[in-house]
């Protein structure tokens, strides 16, 4: 936005040279920045907002352990952070009832979830989507255009050469009649109530659940192929009944499931086996599946209540053994 220059500075044969903005559209789009940052940052956040009706005044809160786990950021440090921040309770207070005037804001996290997580790879899209919301912004302060105000002509030197007796003359204006007029108008001004521009309230939309803004096969399996490949290949062992070499495996997979991509591949990798009617396990078979999920549980913090363990409460109930 500062410097438009710098995004055709690598290439070899760059356009003709782009100049920034007027200051008054800059300073829009610097803010439209922010908004664009912000809506990406909490897009989903009030579907994790509870509201607490026991108390002579309704509490809202944030419930971080759902919005983190849910969109796959529990290891993200600096997202953790924001959220333990007094502005992000502020934001929670502030923006948090159901029922308020909706902005800007309100209408990117609700209906543009979708357009933001397309352009987060192109930083073309990403600029215009910011100059859209620039210009919006200044209608939004300036919503009256300016009025274009029309000069009065200079007399031309013949209009003053002629005699005083042939110039039309301004007429007397009455004293009397001219503060009456003004004090007239003070006093009108005095009793009128203050103009206010009236709010509109309305429900605020929550837009598309978490489940629909995150692909948790997305990014979170896309390191650590070996080990993710040695927890594939151990379970694949378990159900096919080799386990001399899941035995083998069994200590790299334990050391595996201390990341986060490792278990998240394991609840899927489970749970495909669960929708093949493959559940019914012998002995030794259910040993190592319990095991695997105990390890897995046991390297899950708080923060993984609906992430990991939301995942492994339902296979937890489907896995058994026979009944002889």
């Amino acid at each position: 936005v500062l410097d438009p220059e710098l995004e055709i500075a690598d290439q070899a044969f760059p356009p003709s040279s782009t100049q920034p903005s007027a200051l008054k559209i800059q300073d829009k789009e610097i803010r439209a920045v922010f908004l664009w940052l912000f809506a990406q940052l909490f897009q989903g956040y009030r579907w994790c907002l509870h509201i607490i009706r026991i108390h002579p005044e309704p509490v809202i809160r944030f419930h971080k352990a759902a919005f983190l786990g849910q969109r796959a950021l529990s290891e993200d440090d600096f997202l953790m952070k924001v959220l333990d921040g007094m502005a992000f309770a502020g934001f929670v207070s502030e923006r948090g009832p159901p029922y308020r005037s909706t902005d800007l804001f309100d209408e990117l996290i609700a209906n543009e979830v979708e357009r933001i997580r397309q352009e987060q790879s192109d930083p073309h899209k990403v600029m215009n989507h910011v100059k859209e919301l620039a210009e919006h912004l200044f209608k939004n302060e300036n919503p009256y255009p300016a009025v274009a105000m029309h000069r009065v002509q200079r007399p031309t030197e013949s209009s003053q050469s002629r005699p005083i007796a042939c110039q039309s003359l301004f007429p007397q204006m009455d004293d009397v009649a001219v503060q009456l007029f003004i004090d007239h108008a003070a006093a009108k001004l005095r009793t009128a109530p203050p103009v206010v521009k009236a709010e509109l309230k309305e429900m605020v939309p929550s837009g598309p659940p978490l489940a629909d803004i995150v692909d948790k096969n997305g990014s979170v399996l896309a390191n650590s192929a070996r080990r993710l490949e040695v927890v594939k290949n151990c379970i694949s062992y378990i159900f096919d009944n080799k386990m001399l070499e899941a035995k083998k495996l069994m200590p790299a997979v334990l050391r595996a499931l201390k990341g986060r991509a490792a278990r998240v591949c394991l609840t899927q990798e489970l749970n495909q086996h669960v929708l093949q009617n493959r559940a019914v396990l012998d002995d030794q078979q259910f040993d190592y599946i319990v095991r695997m999920m105990n390890c897995t549980l046991q390297d899950c913090s708080h923060m993984d209540e609906h992430g990991i363990a939301a995942a492994l409460l339902p296979l937890v109930t489907a896995f058994c053994r026979p009944r002889w």
